[in-house]
């Protein structure tokens, strides 16, 4: 069978579950391509998708879309006898209805429940309930719709269906192991929708099993595993994130082993040109110390107070990030993707510097602000990698001004709003550099 185009995603992208899904019901021949946008992207995935952002689908004949909900639907309709779509327009436009709901409103907020809880995003209390209320405030309106309907939409399973249940799945596993499209496997951490939440959500609950085991849909994601207790509001301890670490990796295909113990470190093929700031002394501030204490303890009652104590001014300067092009930013989801991938270009400086940067505001109504600390005092050198640097306003701040140092402390701790030419905007998401 002639592959019908590629598919740029990685395995376990619950964005991508309901694509599949689809495809191998169609019979459609998608060709995987490994693609993660947290470990970097090349310069040619960013031609195919700007943003660096997945799932991407490329077809054999060239077209192109890079929008989880426009793949989705684009693949189905290959079918023209599929009920997926709906019978009417109404059901059509009921099903794009339910797939926004979770893209937008549920899935993002899952993640920002997970990830301080895993170490991969700074852990703020206030923060992991904010999103946790939101996605259940999101996932109640499909409660209420549930307690009269089977599916939601019409009487029948529809990509709606497939396609939610693909974006909350994260809330659901608890370690499982998936097989690999690419070769691989993963391994699955993921604890919130325990035996108690359940109970307080049996309509959504019944859905969700009833869906997931389709064989639409357990095909390609297995039958489906419950927790009983759900994953504690905490500041992840370092040996729990180095197992999750391990766990995940186990999953992979055993490389050559490196010949030393640093893990970020990879052989490279050919020697690179030698990085600005590689001529600067060895700090006696290590970088990376500072980057566990982040992801590992309470940002504002431990974390920052450990970052001033430590902080060596002749070693590292303090850097405030501004978005040049504000009136142009539209979704927050988009401004965000926006960050990832400046954040995402910035990899040949990682091990020279930190930082956050933060959307705040709402859609068509938002600014990008963030904080950098940097090895020596030249902005320059530690951005110029990223080609979209230029975007972007660098103003140095004082450690010893008060007010700077509050400005750092917010945008590490993301819980409080920014002012903007004398306008309050609210924080509403942030990348982390790290």
């Amino acid at each position: 069978m002639p592959s019908f185009g590629k598919i740029y995603s990685f395995q376990g992208n619950s964005r991508t579950i309901a694509i599949r899904a689809v495809a191998k019901a169609n019979k459609i021949d998608l060709e995987d391509v490994n693609e993660e946008p947290a470990k970097g992207v090349s310069a040619e995935y960013l031609k195919i998708n700007p943003l660096g952002t997945v799932p991407t689908f490329v077809g054999a004949d060239g077209f192109k879309l890079s929008e989880s909900i426009a793949i989705a639907v684009y693949i189905t309709s290959q079918n023209e006898k599929t009920a997926l779509l709906g019978k009417t327009k109404q059901d059509y436009a009921s099903i794009l209805q339910w797939m926004s709901l979770a893209n937008f409103e549920i899935l993002p907020h899952i993640t920002g429940w997970l990830r301080p809880l895993t170490g991969r995003d700074p852990y703020n209390k206030k923060n992991v309930e904010e999103h946790a209320k939101a996605t259940n405030e999101a996932i109640n309106i499909i409660e209420k719709h549930l307690v009269s309907n089977t599916f939601l939409v019409g009487e029948r399973l529809s990509l709606a269906d497939i396609y939610v249940a693909g974006n909350v799945t994260r809330g659901f596993e608890k370690v499982i192991t998936l097989p690999g499209v690419l070769g691989k496997s993963i391994n699955w951490l993921l604890q919130f929708f325990d035996k108690k939440w359940r109970q307080e959500h049996p309509n959504f609950s019944r859905w969700y099993e009833t869906v997931h085991n389709q064989p639409i849909y357990s095909d390609v994601q297995g039958k489906p595993t419950f927790i009983d207790e759900a994953i504690k509001n905490q500041a992840p301890k370092r040996d729990q994130v180095s197992k999750k670490d391990t766990a995940v990796k186990a999953a992979k295909p055993k490389a050559k082993e490196p010949e030393n113990d640093e893990e970020e470190e990879e052989a490279k093929p050919a020697p690179k040109p030698k990085h600005p700031l590689e001529s600067l002394e060895k700090p006696t501030l290590v970088l990376d110390d500072w980057k566990r204490t982040y992801s590992n303890e309470e940002t504002r009652e431990v974390a920052l107070p450990w970052f001033w104590k430590n902080y060596k001014p002749e070693e590292y300067s303090l850097w405030r990030l501004d978005y040049q092009y504000n009136e142009e930013l539209t979704q927050v989801f988009m401004t965000a993707n926006l960050i990832g991938g400046f954040f995402t270009r910035l990899e040949a400086s990682r091990k020279y510097i930190f930082g956050a940067a933060s959307v705040y505001g709402q859609s068509n109504d938002s600014v990008v602000v963030g904080a950098f600390v940097i090895r020596g005092d030249n902005a320059e050198h530690a951005f110029d990698v990223a080609p979209d640097s230029e975007s972007y306003k660098f103003t140095k701040l004082d450690h010893n001004n008060k007010q700077d140092q509050e400005f750092v402390n917010d945008q590490w701790a993301w819980d409080k709003p920014v002012t903007v030419n004398g306008k309050e905007y609210p924080w509403a998401d942030g990348k982390v550099f790290k």
